[in-house]
């Protein structure tokens, strides 16, 4: 499991951060947050519009999907068709925490968060801003990394607004955060899990729970 922590967080006044954030995503912008491992660019994930402006911001191809958070089992549910008992098994040892799972997605998912074939990435956040907001919201949340594609990843809310400066006006500030890599995002096959990108989980660490072999490339 990821070690990862967020660093010298000072809270002000949390619930209100989070309060005025949640309204922002259900107005439909697109904010900063705290991820258990980088800082996010967060908006409803089911709201098409306000993933478009998500994908403008990060300057990012329309075929490279957008990870999401969601809250609980049930949320989870609403997004996909499936979870695979391996997934399951997955879920069990390393949710909440940085092991974003691509599942079979449902039909009337946005395409923006969909893979060329069909997949959506989903996590549950060990991250307890990134978990308040999703429950605030009451609808799963964009995880993508809050930084332009090609440029490094924001650790800290100073560097987000390097990057968006005033083209978001809404930051939460949860410190620094420890994270070289971001999530490790898989993918269940059968018996099999594929490494889509590695990150914060080793293979290591998915082969005790897949069993030695079983973990690709």
């Amino acid at each position: 499991m990821s070690k990862n922590r967020t660093e010298n967080f000072k809270p002000r006044d949390k619930g209100a951060d989070i309060s005025a954030a949640a309204a922002a995503l259900k107005r439909g912008e697109v904010i900063v947050y705290p991820t258990e491992t980088l800082y996010g660019l967060g908006a409803d994930a089911l709201n098409e519009a306000a993933v478009d402006r998500v994908l403008s911001l990060k300057g990012r191809d329309p075929d490279n999907p957008i990870p999401v958070l969601v809250a609980d089992r049930a949320m989870l549910a609403d997004l996909v068709a499936e979870v695979p008992p391996l997934a399951q098994q997955l879920i069990a040892r390393f949710w909440p925490g940085p092991l974003t799972i691509v599942f079979p997605a449902r039909k009337d998912i946005p395409r923006a968060l969909l893979n060329r074939t069909g997949g959506i990435g989903v996590r549950i956040s060990s991250q307890p801003i990134a978990v308040e907001l999703v429950k605030s919201l009451g609808r799963p949340i964009t995880a993508t990394s809050a930084n332009p594609s090609g440029k490094a990843p924001a650790r800290t809310v100073e560097e987000a607004k390097k990057y968006f400066a005033a083209r978001i006006e809404t930051y939460i500030d949860g410190g620094r955060l420890g994270s070289k890599t971001g999530s490790t995002v898989a993918q269940v096959t059968g018996d099999t899990v594929t490494v889509i990108r590695a990150g914060e989980i080793g293979k290591s660490e998915l082969e005790r729970v897949a069993g030695k072999d079983k973990v690709l490339p």
